[in-house]
């Protein structure tokens, strides 16, 4: 069983005075000295011998129990290290640390056999982050880690970091390491100032990893970096119309068949590598939904499948069927297929790929372009272009078409000499990136008749056999972007994937966030006014909380892992990746302090409650969550059920008359021990009515007797429907009062109940 640190038969075996080769007597600046000497000696990057690790490890816990008066003293009286002890009291060095970045240490433990901290092979540096890993993060998200040499907590994260990388970079995620000793620049410029920090980079992106540092953290980290709209799951009644849009789009489809009620990770990465050139889609063959679509193209349910459309939508153009889908088949397979038989001319980045410019001889590459239009005359005129494409079998044919209204400039130049209209066939080769090409005119034209397919096969085989063929020259203009158009859609899209880890409360630092905030927000100040502050003005406030609305707000929610600062109280939301870190492994002695809210309450109580809570902050024991019930709907209840003291008396036997009304525990608040398995409980009061039983809080229980208690709620058995969900919260500062005095009644409970029954938002 791992320790915190390290594993108990490495602990139990050493004296720290031995270790560090000093006595009982010496004094702490003795005790410090002696350990740096070793350290230096000691440290695994500079001894090499087999047994520096396991000394470096007993060196260290040495001196962490040696340097605290309280941990030594223990350790002369009862000869125990107390591996259970707040390491909050440690060398001041890592205070300002832990506080900034929490790293759940009951997952890590050392083995006995040598480790290498670092890999040199991932080590980044300035000049190769700007010029390589910067521009490929377009294409793949990178994982980066910045260390040091005498960060110790660097090297307890070392084997979470080694497996994860082993586990992510064979599916294409960029591994990074930057030692801020040698790469400052590099560091400042990433915005990482603490060792250790872990970020992603997307997109250009950077984004800080806050939470407990465990490889399934680490992947889903990395993700959630992804864009949301990558993959699009389809059904039998989305199918036909995912396929039959690669005419808007001018992509290929890829439709993957599998299992797995979520998308394979492997699967997002392509999507995300090559989101400009295919459009992918998934099936979840486990669905009854998809019952249709599977049997239309013949499925094998027994291994993943992935189909490629292109222009015909009836038959893929290519299968892959594998039961371990691997990263390099899978790139070989849509690499292989990133552009239609038929691709339109939509930009100048498609033309360059599509026909390269001329190098040797041996490597020619013609284009075969068809010049038409998008009405209706044109639908069999352009068929028949397809249906010629679709024979060609020559890698030296590159078949394409562009509409003369989308390219008149690129048109204009390739049929003024000849003053001809289309649709017209014209054979080019590129001479420079400048825009200089050689090209011919097909003569007669192009109807689409067996004459035009058979004169067109002639010129091709001339063309092949002689290069010279080609008798006219021109410089062509740059293509137009026909998707600019577009560009306000993909600026939405953009500003959803950098708000979307604030709507999620995920934990994203606010200096990632400001650039598109201050933008979207001033663009609400200019466009609305007044009429915002207006519409969120607080109509049940008084004419004296008024005048101070003009003040600067004295609390706000922060939605950050991060140290609370002046002003701000930190809020953290109760998700499966934080659960067990923000209260199962919760710190002896510290308690959360959680808010129960729903999607439509959430604002309004966050709010309040920062407010409620802002003076009670400065405790460096009491954390502040907040669970919402629309997403873990069978929390609350698994819990009470845990406690049934919990419930009044006469609320239960309500329950007992009428158990098809569902308890609303909206504005709840749990103070929850998770080291000692208890809780206490806040329930909301009505403002200027009777406290009703279930609003009857802990508080109220802890200041009335029983008799007392019963006829306060025996009195207020009426229904009241006037409650506003801002003044749920009025008594909370009271309460919290009480818990600070530690005179609120708690309600143990065997075990915390999983947070895994989640509601699908509709």
């Amino acid at each position: 069983i791992g320790q915190c640190f390290l594993s108990i038969s490495v602990l139990s075996d050493f004296d720290p005075y031995k270790v560090l080769g000093v006595s009982r007597h010496d004094s702490q600046a003795e005790i410090k000295k002696a350990y740096k000497r070793l350290a230096r000696e000691w440290h695994p990057d500079k001894n090499k011998s087999p047994g520096a690790q396991d000394m470096f490890i007993k060196i260290t816990k040495s001196y962490e129990v040696l340097s605290n008066e309280e941990r030594r003293a223990n350790y002369d009286r009862f000869g125990q290290m107390d591996e259970n002890q707040n390491f909050a009291r440690g060398p001041q060095g890592f205070r300002h640390y832990q506080d900034s970045f929490y790293f759940d240490e009951s997952f890590f433990h050392f083995p006995r056999t040598s480790h290498d901290f670092t890999d040199s092979k991932h080590h980044l540096h300035y000049n190769q982050y700007i010029s390589e890993v910067l521009p490929d993060s377009f294409k793949r998200p990178y994982l980066i880690k910045i260390t040091s040499e005498w960060c110790f907590t660097c090297i307890h994260i070392e084997p979470v970091w080694k497996d994860t990388v082993l586990e992510l970079e064979p599916f294409g995620v960029g591994i990074g390491v930057v030692d801020i000793g040698y790469e400052r620049q590099l560091a400042n410029h990433l915005g990482a100032h603490r060792t250790p920090s872990i970020l992603g980079l997307i997109n250009g992106k950077v984004t800080f990893f806050h939470y407990a540092v465990v490889r399934e953290h680490l992947r889903q980290f990395v993700e959630s970096l992804l864009p949301q709209k990558l993959v699009e799951k389809v059904t039998d009644n989305s199918y036909l119309g995912f396929l039959n849009s690669w005419h808007e789009e001018n992509k290929p489809r890829v439709l993957m068949f599998d299992v797995a009620s979520n998308i394979p990770f492997l699967y997002k990465l392509t999507a995300f590598a090559y989101k400009d050139y295919v459009r992918f889609g998934y099936v979840d063959m486990g669905l009854t939904e998809t019952s249709k679509v599977v049997q239309r193209f013949s499925i094998n349910t027994y291994a993943p499948t992935m189909l490629l459309f292109k222009e015909n939508t009836d038959k893929p153009a290519d299968v892959m069927q594998a039961r371990g889908m691997k990263k390099q088949i899978i790139d070989e397979f849509v690499s292989n297929n990133r552009f239609l038989l038929v691709p339109r001319l939509v930009n100048q980045k498609l033309f360059d790929e599509l026909c390269p410019v001329k190098q040797f001889h041996r490597r020619r590459k013609y284009c075969v372009l068809l010049v038409t239009g998008e009405g209706e005359q044109f639908v069999s005129v352009n068929e028949a272009f397809f249906d010629f494409a679709s024979s060609n079998t020559k890698e030296v044919l590159r078949f394409a078409y562009v509409y003369q209204r989308q390219q008149q400039p690129l048109c204009d130049t390739l049929l003024k000499k000849e003053d001809i209209t289309p649709p017209q066939v014209i054979l080019l080769e590129r001479r420079s990136a400048t825009g200089r090409v050689l090209y011919r005119t097909v003569t007669g034209g192009w109807n689409g008749s067996d004459d035009d397919k058979h004169r067109l096969h002639e010129q091709l085989e001339i063309l092949q056999r002689d290069p010279s063929h080609l008798t006219h020259d021109a410089m062509l203009p740059e293509l137009n972007n026909e998707f600019a158009s577009m560009f306000l859609i993909h600026w939405i899209n953009t500003a959803y994937d950098y708000l979307h880890p604030v709507m999620s409360c995920s934990a994203s630092p606010r200096r990632e966030m400001m650039p598109v905030l201050s933008l979207i927000f001033s663009a609400l100040f200019i466009l609305f006014g007044t009429v915002i502050i207006q519409a969120f003005s607080d109509a049940g406030e008084d004419k004296p909380a008024k005048q101070k609305a003009t003040d600067p707000p004295k609390t706000l929610v922060s939605c950050y892992s991060r140290p609370p600062k002046k002003n701000f109280v930190e809020v953290t939301e109760l998700t499966d990746i934080t659960y067990m870190s923000n209260l199962v492994r919760l710190k002896p002695g510290h308690i959360n302090v959680v808010l129960i809210l729903t999607d439509a309450s959430k604002q309004v109580l966050l709010r309040k409650f920062a407010k409620e809570v802002y003076s009670f902050s400065g405790s460096q024991t009491l954390h502040y969550s907040f669970l919402n019930v629309d997403k873990h709907s069978q929390w609350m209840d698994s819990l009470m059920e845990s406690a049934p003291d919990a419930r009044p008396s006469d609320c239960l036997d309500e329950e007992e008359d009428s158990t098809s009304n569902k308890s609303d525990y909206t504005g709840h608040v749990l103070a929850l021990n998770g080291h000692k398995k208890y809780f206490c409980i806040f329930r909301p009061v009505f403002t200027g009515e009777e406290v009703e039983c279930s609003r009857w809080s802990d508080e109220d229980a802890a200041m009335a007797g029983p008799s007392k208690a019963s006829r306060s709620r025996s009195s207020s058995r009426q229904k009241a429907t006037t409650l506003e969900i801002h003044h749920k919260l009025d008594r909370l500062g009271l309460w919290m009062e009480r818990l600070m005095e530690g005179t609120l009644p708690r309600h143990y409970v065997p075990a915390w109940p999983g947070l895994d029954t989640i509601t699908p938002q509709k």
